[in-house]
């Protein structure tokens, strides 16, 4: 049995996208036992993935060095055969060095590639491909060079029972006062730090211009509650009504919760690529520069269930990430017929 380590510890987002790697090393090589590295933050997440056997909890490069240093004799003492570092930075690069994995694997960028000893060109800056696709090109790579046949995975990537749902739609149902019997769409104005969203008047003029019968739940994160309850005034100051959902025990609780959703809308950031494993279906919005495209960071939903929208294609990268530069009317031309496919 190999015991491999896989290194992604950074936000939820990318966490997620990294996903169907995990999928595809379980897939190919069944007895493997893979660790996850992650920092504490999607420790939740991690243990929630069914193909990551042990979650090791990285108190990243803001930890003390007793922290560091008590990590790198625990990766030491697990005795693995590889890492895989999906994510790089010479942090990471050290930790897998330091902790004498005589197989290391990562994308051959920066100084921080000479702690590896297999390294593979991917040109990320590039962003010609989705960062989950990139993802995929390290295990694949890693199983090509153990002679081991590739089983590429498919969405969804992360899925709940029948009981769970139900009892979770449920409970949603009454605290929100919800229609069983109407669609949900869930709007997630909350950026999380991440990449730029819309504007709360765009949010309102989007979800107000929505067609049919159903229900609205504008979600938040923490800190993003005040923001939430924002939006849900100005949506209903346009006659429609909406439901706050800004409460829920942990990241799991509210995995489940999303995977109640029929609709997600959100920008490029945590819950949308959470809602895309579980393949609710998507609509995000994305700005236009290179680094944070519709396709660079493409969620992981199967093929047909993710709409993406994002700025008209400028030269300066001011433009590039205005997000008021979105057409909220265009979009709505465009998405209206398409959210009616998906919710009937």
């Amino acid at each position: 049995m190999k015991k491999i380590l896989v290194v992604r510890n950074d936000k939820i987002g990318d966490f997620m996208l990294a996903w169907p790697s995990f999928a595809m090393l379980k897939a190919s090589l069944p007895d493997c036992h893979i660790t996850a590295l992650v920092p504490n933050y999607t420790v939740a997440l991690a243990e929630l993935c069914p193909w990551i056997d042990r979650v090791l909890v990285d108190p990243t490069d803001k930890g003390s060095k007793e922290s560091h240093a008590e990590l790198i004799q625990q990766i030491r003492k697990e005795q693995f055969d590889a890492s895989i570092n999906l994510f790089s930075t010479t942090y990471n690069a050290k930790l897998v060095w330091k902790g004498k994995i005589p197989y290391r694997l990562a994308p051959a960028t920066k100084l921080a590639q000479i702690f590896y000893n297999k390294r593979i060109k991917q040109k990320r800056s590039h962003s010609a491909k989705p960062e989950f696709e990139y993802n995929l090109d390290l295990i694949r790579a890693f199983l090509k060079d153990n002679s081991i046949n590739i089983v590429e995975p498919s969405a969804p990537y992360l899925s709940f029972t029948e009981q769970q749902l139900r009892q979770q739609k449920s409970k949603l149902s009454e605290q929100l006062e919800l229609s069983l019997d109407k669609p949900w769409i869930y709007v997630h104005a909350g950026s999380g730090g991440s990449a730029n969203n819309l504007s709360l008047q765009q949010y309102t003029d989007l979800v107000t211009g929505l067609e049919g019968e159903c229900e609205i739940v504008l979600t938040a994160g923490p800190g993003e509650e005040e923001k939430a309850a924002e939006l849900k005034a100005m949506i209903e100051a346009k006659g429609k009504s909406a439901a706050l959902y800004d409460k829920n025990d942990g990241l799991v609780d509210f995995s489940c919760s999303i995977a109640c959703a029929d609709l997600f809308i959100a920008g490029s950031t945590g819950p949308l690529h959470i809602a895309a494993a579980i393949d609710v279906p998507t609509v995000g919005f994305f700005p236009s520069k290179r680094s944070a495209t519709p396709l660079r960071w493409q969620p992981i939903n199967s093929q047909g269930n993710h709409i993406a929208f994002c700025p008209p294609k400028a030269d300066d990268k001011a433009s590039q990430e205005d997000m008021a530069r979105i057409d909220i009317e265009k979009a709505l031309a465009e998405l209206k017929p398409w959210a009616t496919e998906k919710l009937h």
